[in-house]
C-alpha cells in the first residue's frame, strides 16, 4: 500500500529490510548499538562486521545512544548506503510514547542531514522490546506523515514490516491519515 503526502510517499511492505534497495534503512537498536539479534542482527549478518565496528566506535566516541534518539553507519554490503540506528523504548520503561516519536524523527532528522532521499523503517520497539504493534503503527505513520509536510530531502519512506498481521495493522491505520 502507497500514500501520497506533500508529493512524497510512505509505502509499506511486507520485505526483508536488508533487501530493499533504498539510500538508509532504519535498523531497531538498543542503546550499545550491539547487534545481536532481530532487525539488528540481520542487518549486521547480511551487510557484515564493519556496521558493528562502525557502531562500536560510535559509541566508544559517543556514548550510549538513549532511547529516543538514533546514530548513523555505513550499511556494509547492504543495498542501501546507510544504517540509521534508532534506539526505540522498552515496553515499561516509562514515556514510552514519546521515546518512539522521537526515535523517529531523530531518524528522519539525521536522514536530512545525509540529504537521503529513501529511507526503510522496520516497526521500531515491537519486537523483544514489546511495545504494541498498533501504537507503533499511529505513533510512527502520524511522526512520519508530519514530517514530510515540512521541508525534506526524503521522498520516499518505506516500512518494511514483518509478516500480515504487522502489515494490516500498519495498513489500517494509513488509509485512516489524511
Amino acid at each position: 500500500m502507497k500514500k501520497k503526502i506533500n508529493n512524497k510517499s510512505i509505502e509499506l511492505l511486507i520485505k526483508d529490510i536488508t533487501d530493499i534497495k533504498v539510500d538508509a534503512v532504519v535498523n531497531a537498536a538498543n542503546s550499545r548499538l550491539a547487534h545481536g539479534g532481530g532487525v539488528a542482527g540481520a542487518i549486521v549478518r547480511k551487510g557484515g562486521s564493519i556496521i558493528q565496528k562502525e557502531s562500536n566506535e560510535w559509541v566508544k566516541e559517543n556514548g550510549i545512544v538513549a532511547a529516543g534518539h538514533a546514530a548513523i553507519t555505513s550499511a556494509g554490503s547492504l543495498p542501501a548506503k546507510y544504517v540509521i540506528h534508532a534506539v526505540g523504548p522498552r515496553m515499561g520503561e516509562g514515556n514510552e510514547d514519546e521515546k518512539l516519536k522521537r526515535a523517529t524523527l531523530s531518524s528522519l532528522k539525521i536522514a536530512d542531514e545525509y540529504n537521503i532521499g529513501s529511507i526503510a523503517f522496520p516497526a521500531i520497539s515491537t519486537g523483544i522490546f514489546g511495545y504494541p504493534v498498533d501504537k507503533c503503527a499511529d505513533i510512527m505513520l502520524s511522526t512520519v506523515k508530519n514530517y514530510l509536510n515540512k521541508k525534506t530531502s526524503i521522498k520516499k519512506i518505506f516500512f518494511c514490516l514483518f509478516g500480515n498481521e504487522t502489515y494490516k495493522i500498519f495498513k489500517k491505520r494509513l488509509t485512516e491519515i489524511t
